[in-house]
């Protein structure tokens, strides 16, 4: 997956924004302010932060090499995957698509019901 594609990907997502709130290198994905999805850089495209249950995390870090523990994130929520071309793009769009879904389920119900409607 190369940074367009995750890029297109991320805002295929209902209500998906992109910004770069830290600097002009770190390209965000958000919902409704909140993030489920961010790059490093968008220089080096070397890794993408993804939020993901607290178990599966652990359970992907244990599984995939190119996963660890998120890169200046909350370590039980987040995990950051290493864009090494050793993990499929359908693999790493379920991970992102996850995390949006972790993301929205967390909002307000009337805010996840505009989004069913959008």
């Amino acid at each position: 997956m190369n940074i367009e594609d995750y890029r297109t990907f991320c805002l295929s997502l209902k209500g998906s924004q992109e910004g770069m709130p830290f600097d002009e290198k770190a390209l965000v994905f958000s919902i409704k302010g909140k993030m489920f999805s961010l790059t490093n850089s968008i220089e080096t495209f070397d890794l993408i932060n993804v939020k993901c249950d607290p178990d599966e995390a652990i359970e992907l870090r244990e599984q995939f090499n190119a996963v660890i523990p998120g890169y200046y994130m909350n370590k039980k929520y987040w995990n950051s995957i290493k864009m090494d071309n050793s993990i499929s793009d359908e693999q790493i769009q379920k991970w992102i698509e996850n995390s949006y879904n972790l993301v929205v389920s967390k909002l307000p119900k009337k805010i996840q019901e505009e989004l069913k409607l959008e």
